[in-house]
């Protein structure tokens, strides 16, 4: 099955069995009691977020994790009846519909606190809120030394529900744990303050991907796995290396096979001009498609079981590849760019690093051009 309607040959293909096989690898490192909110953001990492949650729901995940309000609705639309964590931003105008769709946001200050509780007061139970402490991230977050305060203000006293408590980690994945094991001090503080005002939050939570494979000490009650869900890590310090399957593969099929004399040149800016009889593969897919420019005359592409360079800039739509080595190609010939052939594999990782950047990115930037199908 297919989110959409397309027509072009370039497919992403996301293995379910794979998704559920990291799950499992997340579980194996966890207390039965401590639960998971699945990250789903970012279009669940260019992997298809209707899809990826429909399938965690039946493998008994109950919580999600989003960035924006849109994707959180897109998940309730999409039959999502699971809890849904609001991450990121949040604002004033947008409070109707985190309630309309029963979202749960993050609160990361006293006056977002006290405008959201003026909304959803009088309601008959209080409204469950997440509230995120800034332990070193830099970014959104309450103070440590400010959630005293706010718990004892007049939103948390009728209007709001402090269901999680939750920080994120700028570092886990670094084999040298000393900043994550600083703010996981700063977290522990207000944690034990929370306590000592017996103050009880049913869901802490720290561990990313990173802090799951490597601090076991951030495993609160509850994880939020992202990235390792998809089959990455960027840990690579760990031995042994987790047990992870890359959950999407990316294909698409030659379009024309040119011959080229040498002197001759393919696409823009003659960057790539080749010095012996070549045969260049034209493949329908470029930058507008998510495999970036960044990949000219860097990546390699798999065919008929060889890698082949890619050669010349990247297009907007098109990409070309020498396969002067390469027999047998031709016009429909299969292209992996990112998976396996025979014993060859690329993967998001590979083309992270060709780009200068990780898997991350280069997942999400899947654009909405290639079709996902789903097996």
């Amino acid at each position: 099955m297919a989110s959409t309607e397309h027509h072009s040959p370039t497919i992403a293909t996301i293995e379910l069995s794979a998704l559920a096989h990291n799950l499992d690898q997340v579980r194996r490192r966890l207390e039965p009691a401590c639960q998971i909110i699945a990250i789903v953001k970012a279009d669940a990492y260019g992997h298809g977020a209707t899809t990826i949650a429909q399938t965690l729901e039946t493998l008994a995940i109950a919580r999600f994790g989003v960035a924006t309000l849109d994707e959180g609705i897109a998940l309730r639309e999409a039959g999502i009846r699971s809890s849904i964590l609001l991450m990121s931003a949040l604002f004033p105008e947008q409070f109707s519909d985190v309630v309309a769709h029963s979202l749960t946001p993050v609160l990361y200050e006293q006056a977002l606190a006290e405008e959201f509780a003026t909304h959803v007061a009088g309601r008959s139970v209080p409204y469950p809120v997440h509230l995120k402490i800034e332990t070193g991230m830099g970014r959104l977050g309450l103070d440590p030394e400010d959630v005293a305060a706010l718990l004892q203000s007049p939103a948390f006293r009728g209007p709001l529900q402090a269901e999680g408590l939750m920080t994120h980690l700028a570092d886990s994945e670094n084999a040298d744990p000393a900043y994550t094991t600083a703010q996981l001090e700063r977290f522990r503080a207000v944690i034990r303050y929370l306590q000592a005002e017996k103050l009880s939050l049913p869901l802490i939570h720290a561990a990313n991907s990173g802090a799951i494979l490597g601090h076991p000490e951030a495993r609160f009650t509850a994880v939020r796995p992202g990235i390792m869900l998809y089959g990455y890590h960027t840990a690579t310090h760990l031995n042994p290396a987790p047990d992870l399957r890359p959950v999407l593969s990316l294909t698409t099929k030659v379009a024309q096979v040119r011959k080229l004399k040498p002197g001759e040149s393919t696409s823009y800016n003659q960057t790539y001009v080749v010095r012996r009889p070549s045969r260049i593969a034209v493949l329908p897919l470029g930058y507008a498609d998510g495999y970036s420019r960044l990949f000219s005359n860097r990546a390699s592409v798999l065919i008929q079981g060889k890698r082949a360079p890619v050669v010349g800039r990247v297009c907007m739509d098109m990409t070309m590849v020498d396969v002067t080595d390469v027999p047998g190609v031709s016009a429909g010939t299969d292209v992996t760019l990112i998976g396996k052939q025979e014993d060859q594999q690329i993967t998001a990782a590979d083309l992270a690093a060709w780009q200068g950047t990780i898997a991350y990115e280069v997942l999400c930037g899947i654009g909405p051009r290639v079709k996902r199908v789903y097996e």
